[in-house]
């Protein structure tokens, strides 16, 4: 690249700041803007980025205002009137997407693609721990923070790269992969798309990209047109019968779970995997069919993939896990995402009290589901509801969390983070789970430490 510096519009995002990183290990400059001060950005500054985080051309390094030897990447949740962006497109600077700098990184390489309206990160995390395990390598680009890994990117040897294709802003279709997983294509993104039946034309262009002689590793559930007759297609599902599937599933103590899984040849038997819930095991199923389209045998090196896997930061994430009290967190902010998450909770602590705290995330989500988030809300024995996390979105009037809360079966209260810990611990059940993609986060520590 004839670039060495590189700015980036949105650098403490998860997507952005692993392409950062990938510059930064490429011996580039870097440098950015975030609204924020984070743990991912601290991480940027400490490897040697220039971080700030207000919205001033003058607060731009100097060495970044070479519109010659400067490249910008933008995240497309930078708003239109972000004076940054503005300024830097008036003054004729090189300006990228950050879906179309993965595509540039990863031409050359065997890339993995895992697409879906939610799944894609703990399969893609799941797919590039394999890929270390038992494939000896390869890299990866995540849209978390892989335990494992302490990362959200490897850089390993080999040609096998392991990505996380985003299906927002059509992002994914910068991509060209010789293998892609596609978990889900739920209705999401709407304020994009319009209508679920253009969120699924976009998948199928998404599996028209796969390149000829590659394969597309299918959810049984998921019904997309498929129009690529280059490609062999694989179906997966938890123990539905089909190309790649569990059966002898076991449920162990701490929600874990021991299985077989079925591929086209042959069967794996006795696989553990380290993180709980049902889900996992399905996830788990699509990285292991991944490997096996690409040629990996060995079942001992799957199967030590697989039981040494512990997951990612805000996946099932435990913060307090004893007979007395259990307390987890995690990224769901889709109602589908919900559902599965809380039916998988109900399987790992039967017969226990579920409190669940849930953060919606955009203004437009909440108006276009919130009659799909109350239901699956209601799978709890009682909910709180935080005021809609905005993200890149101005207030919609009328749009609040009231309108999940109205639906709701469960005993349901809104609560404002302010007052949240203090609620957890008088309101709690036995086991209490927090959702979203805003800043919940920001309170996990303080709600274990409350809880312990």
């Amino acid at each position: 690249m004839k670039f060495e510096n590189v700015y980036f519009l949105g650098i403490g995002g998860i997507g952005m700041s692993a392409i950062a990183r990938y510059f930064l290990h490429e011996g580039k400059r870097v440098a950015g803007y975030d609204k924020t001060s984070t743990p991912l950005t601290e991480a940027l500054e400490s490897e040697g980025a220039l971080v700030h985080y207000a919205d001033s051309v003058d607060m731009i390094p100097e060495e970044f205002k070479d519109v010659a030897n400067t490249l910008v990447v933008y995240t497309p949740a930078i708003p239109a009137n972000h004076s940054e962006f503005n300024w830097l497109q008036g003054e004729g600077f090189e300006i990228r997407k950050r879906s179309n700098m993965l595509g540039v990184i990863s031409k050359g390489k065997y890339v993995m693609a895992v697409a879906g309206t939610h799944g894609k990160t703990s399969v893609t995390s799941l797919t590039a721990w394999l890929n270390h395990v038992a494939g000896g390598g390869g890299s990866a680009f995540l849209g978390g923070i892989s335990v494992n890994f302490g990362s959200n990117m490897v850089l390993g040897s080999g040609d096998r790269l392991a990505v996380e294709a985003d299906e927002f802003d059509r992002s994914f279709l910068q991509l060209y992969p010789n293998v892609a997983i596609v978990t889900s294509a739920d209705a999401d993104h709407l304020d994009i798309y319009g209508t679920h039946e253009n969120v699924k034309i976009a998948f199928s262009q998404f599996i028209s990209q796969i390149q000829s002689g590659g394969a597309l590793i299918l959810n049984d559930r998921v019904d997309v047109d498929i129009t690529n007759k280059d490609i062999v297609v694989y179906r997966y599902s938890y123990e539905t019968p089909c190309d790649f599937y569990a059966k002898n599933i076991e449920l162990m103590d701490g929600g874990c779970y021991r299985y077989d899984i079925v591929c086209p040849d042959r069967t794996i038997v006795g696989c553990e995997l380290g993180v709980p819930g049902w889900v996992n095991v399905e996830n788990s199923i699509a990285a292991v069919a991944a490997m096996w389209v690409a040629g990996i045998e060995s079942d001992e090196l799957l199967k030590k993939g697989l039981k040494s896997f512990v997951g990612i930061k805000r996946r099932f994430e435990f913060y307090v896990n004893s007979p007395s009290r259990v307390y987890m967190d995690d990224y769901a902010h889709h109602p589908r995402e919900l559902e599965v998450a809380i039916s998988a909770v109900r399987k790992m602590f039967p017969d226990r009290g579920l409190t669940v705290v849930f953060q919606p995330h955009l203004y437009s989500r909440t108006q276009d589901f919130y009659k799909e988030f109350a239901g699956s809300l209601s799978l709890a024995d009682r909910v709180a509801l935080l005021p809609i996390y905005p993200a890149r979105e101005l207030p919609i009037e009328g749009v609040a969390s009231e309108m999940i809360a109205n639906l709701v079966t469960s005993k349901c209260e809104i609560v404002e983070k302010e007052s949240l810990v203090q609620w957890v611990i008088e309101n709690s059940n036995d086991v209490i789970v927090t959702f979203g993609a805003g800043d919940i986060d920001k309170y996990c520590a303080q709600i274990a430490s409350a809880l312990r």
